[in-house]
């Protein structure tokens, strides 16, 4: 972003803010030991690595174990939305040619798939709510850009509050609303926020707008917006969709959704509440994974001199999990779950179309890397880590890739 002259104070780390980091080391320290006379959960989670339970949900549930003689043995991970396996509802539009991102949204929202006529009304009713207010773009988006996208919807979305004469009403009905509202606009905010940060960062890149179009699906309206020439392929389209089903939900256990659980409860309204998520989201430790999975791969393509050589790229991880390559904080990131163990299934689902889209754009040896450290890198983590349950490659990893 642009700076003016004398902005650099600003963001300068001073000798005297050091010294009073330094104080705050100093004055700051709970003996870890204590989280355990307390029986304090840390990261909601105990030392076993279970969560704790903090609220019910008939949304989506999630399954990595299953009890056998009394005892809970892992298996394949299994994700349901309102009681349907993902694997049965993506094979269910995907069978059929159709775009799956609405209907799922309505099966989420309401507990049931939609008839044909009422996925029509509520794509009518999405497309009424694609339009944002009245020089949102200039006064809001273009003012300010930035290089995080969470960063930029958390603050298109908390600015919205100012445009709506109902904000503060928390009745089922307008929040409904506004969720609704939220929904379809948020490709608009996150394509013309990226634009934005395009063309500020360098001049003489193109600023664009395009508006989106009412026959178009979710996913083909952010390629079509986010494109000079409009264009992309089908298989681009068809993975995108696929992508935001995969993401919609899981669980209600998650850090951001949380967030929404914690915020919500205070009485606050929806716009501030899906701003703290998305400051959740923003997270290297949660959405911001895929993030790190794409920056790290960049790392190792430059550092691997020969990506099909299986002991350099096994060194490569090594590397990682002792802190010496990359980022240097001991992560492999796109790998391991917090519940699954054996398989994330949304990964297994994404993988076979990720494939595909290597194929369509010439990139069959990075998507060769990635299959390679998918492979090895669980086994390198078991031997290098104590780890109490399995370790397998998540929904980031292959998204980072996309």
């Amino acid at each position: 972003m642009a700076k003016k002259k004398g902005d650099d104070e600003f963001f300068t780390i001073t000798p005297e803010i050091k010294n009073l980091a330094q104080l705050c080391v100093q004055k700051n320290k709970i003996d870890p030991s204590l989280f355990q006379k307390y029986d304090v959960k840390r990261g909601l989670r105990d030392l076993n690595g279970e969560g704790v339970l903090c609220g019910l949900t008939e949304i989506s549930e999630v399954k990595a174990k299953k009890e056998v003689n009394g005892k809970k043995v892992p298996i394949p991970g299994e994700l349901y939305y309102r009681g349907i396996n993902v694997n049965d509802l993506t094979r269910g539009f995907l069978s059929e040619n159709r775009f799956g991102f609405e209907e799922t949204v309505y099966l989420l929202l309401f507990s049931e798939l939609p008839t044909a006529a009422q996925l029509t009304e509520f794509r009518e009713l999405m497309n009424k709510y694609r339009t944002l207010p009245t020089n949102f773009v200039r006064d809001i988006i273009m003012k300010a850009p930035s290089s995080d996208m969470m960063n930029t919807l958390a603050r298109s979305v908390l600015t919205l509050y100012a445009y709506d004469e109902k904000g503060n009403d928390t009745s089922l009905e307008n929040t409904l609303r506004q969720c609704i509202e939220m929904i379809a606009l948020f490709p608009q905010l996150a394509v013309y926020g990226y634009q934005a940060y395009v063309h500020d960062t360098d001049p003489s890149q193109p600023f664009f707008i395009h508006t989106p179009r009412n026959d178009l699906s979710t996913a083909e309206n952010i390629l079509y917006m986010l494109r000079i020439d409009n264009q992309y392929s089908e298989l681009e389209a068809r993975i995108l969709d696929l992508a935001l089903v995969l993401h919609a939900e899981h669980g209600g256990g998650n850090n951001s959704t949380f967030t929404t659980h914690v915020v919500a409860s205070s009485g606050s309204d929806s716009y501030s509440v899906i701003a703290a998520a998305l400051s959740s989201l923003k997270g290297p430790k949660h959405g911001g994974a895929n993030i790190k999975v794409v920056q790290m791969f960049a790392d190792m393509m430059e550092n691997v001199k020969d990506w099909t050589d299986e002991e350099e790229v096994s060194d490569y991880l090594r590397k990682l999990l002792r802190g010496e390559a990359f980022d240097h904080k001991g992560l492999i990131y796109g790998m391991g779950h917090a519940v699954y163990s054996i398989s994330d299934p949304r990964a297994l689902i994404f993988r076979k179309f990720v494939k595909s889209l290597s194929e369509e754009k010439g990139k069959q040896k990075e998507y060769a890397l990635y299959s390679m450290v998918e492979r090895l890198a669980p086994k390198i983590i078991s031997q290098k880590r104590r780890t109490y349950k399995g370790v397998s490659a998540n929904i980031d990893f292959y998204s980072g890739f996309v």
